[in-house]
């Protein structure tokens, strides 16, 4: 008899019927209610809502944080749990959150130690991505003595040390000025696909999410859930993407879902967009 086949897995997450209930001293908290979400193999997926609405709830069911009240939730074929065991995923957070006594190379090495790396392999490893994310030069620097900018970079390196299929990250850039926000954005589209990894990213900025994503799932406010998952078709990043009518017409969809108004098709609006040109 032969061998039954194995059926590739196409998600990087999928979510199924999700609801996450907290309790608390004055009665129940209602976080999620009903969460259907799929995220491709390499896809870069950002969630946005209004503040309190679930956002970086869902992220650490994802990551095994927290864990659903009702529904499942699947990461690479394999429970939230075995996932988290297996460290298919990394995980950015708003501050570097580096340790000021390490060097720069000895805090991209710590998860690899933690997990019983030798010394000369999670060395190569720390410089490999260092290389990756610009700042082979500072290795041996700690982190007081980098920028805001340049230690997110150090977290996103040390997020990818054991080479996570997925990457979670909860508003990294939040607390950058403008300028650097924008080049960290840059810089994260470029190792998203130099690294091949899934991306799920929490922001409340509307620019950022749809610079970034292939899709931007937009949620209600508490109990949340998602109201619109909106397409953002525009291709390569680069520096002029900013001012393409395919991007302006993506954050005018993305704006109107948070409103509540249906967001359209953006390929239809931007056709509105440049017929008006």
């Amino acid at each position: 008899m032969s061998a039954p086949a194995v059926t590739a897995v196409t998600s990087a997450v999928e979510i199924t019927g999700v609801t996450k209930t907290f309790t608390t001293r004055s009665g129940p908290v209602h976080a999620l209610t009903e969460i259907d979400l799929s995220v491709a193999k390499g896809e870069f997926v950002s969630l946005i809502g209004p503040s309190g609405c679930g956002k970086s709830t869902l992220l650490r069911l994802i990551a095994d944080l927290l864990q659903p009240t009702d529904g499942t939730v699947m990461v690479n074929g394999k429970t939230a749990r075995q996932a988290r065991l297996d460290q298919d995923y990394g995980f950015a957070f708003q501050q570097a959150g580096l340790l000021d006594w390490r060097t720069v190379r000895a805090n991209v090495e710590l998860p690899l130690q933690l997990h019983g790396v030798g010394r000369s392999a999670r060395r190569a490893r720390a410089e490999e991505l260092l290389a990756l994310v610009g700042l082979e030069d500072f290795s041996g620097h700690r982190p007081a003595q980098l920028s805001g900018g340049m230690q997110q970079r150090v977290a996103i390196a040390r997020a990818l040390a054991e080479s996570p299929t997925l990457l979670l990250m909860d508003e990294p850039f939040g607390a950058l000025d403008e300028m650097t926000r924008e080049r960290m954005q840059g810089e994260l589209v470029r190792i998203a696909g130099e690294t091949g990894a899934a991306v799920v990213f929490v922001t409340h900025s509307i620019p950022e999410a749809v610079f970034l994503s292939h899709r931007v799932v937009v949620m209600s406010p508490r109990p949340g859930r998602i109201t619109e998952v909106v397409e953002v078709p525009i291709g390569a990043r680069t520096e002029d993407t900013r001012e393409d009518p395919a991007f302006f017409a993506a954050v005018t969809a993305v704006r109107e879902a948070l409103r509540g108004r249906p967001a359209g098709d953006v390929a239809e609006r931007l056709r509105d967009v440049r017929g008006a040109l």
